[in-house]
């Protein structure tokens, strides 16, 4: 039983040695003709290079100015304060209200509570929460301040920018809305 592992392992390996040995003829003309077909059909053309265009030099002419990217000096911050001292200009110490993140638009008067002596206004915000807010009060995106407040409207004074650096008072009210079940 050896001897037949034996032959059968030498079979094997000759007729392996033989199939390696018949991919090492030197016949190359099918090679060679591929070749000869691909030169003759392919074109030597190579596009020009294109025209370079001379470069023209633009001087930078904002030196002298201040860089967008770098703060301004103390000095002109405190001369620019200056400029705007005798202007109107809002609060910014002042701490924000709830409602000072709404637009007047945004703000619908509901009702009032209260009395002659102090009057609350009712106010629902575009996201349907309720604020009761009285005079004195701010709202609004241009810091609005209630100034006065009636059963049927709501009158404040806000501060919006002239485009200056100054601020302008505009007056503007609220009027209180009619639910439908009222007008029915």
């Amino acid at each position: 039983m050896i001897t037949v592992n034996l032959t059968s392992k030498r079979i094997m390996l000759s007729i392996m040695t033989l199939t390696l040995a018949s991919g090492c003829f030197d016949d190359t003309s099918e090679i060679k003709a591929h070749m000869a077909q691909v030169k003759a059909t392919t074109t030597n053309y190579i596009a020009p290079m294109p025209e370079v265009h001379p470069f023209n030099h633009i001087a930078y002419s904002a030196d002298d100015l201040r860089s967008p990217f770098v703060l301004p000096r103390p000095e002109a911050i405190q001369q620019k304060m200056q400029q705007m001292a005798g202007c109107l200009s809002p609060d910014t110490n002042r701490r924000k209200q709830p409602l000072e993140k709404y637009a007047l638009s945004d703000l619908i008067m509901r009702g009032t509570l209260g009395d002659a002596s102090m009057l609350w206004v009712l106010l629902e915000a575009s996201d349907l929460s309720l604020h009761r807010v009285a005079v004195g009060n701010y709202l609004g995106l241009f810091n609005g301040r209630i100034t006065q407040v009636s059963a049927k409207t709501v009158k404040i004074i806000e501060l919006a920018p002239d485009g200056a650096g100054c601020w302008v008072e505009r007056e503007a009210t609220l009027n209180i809305v009619q639910s439908e079940e009222s007008n029915k």
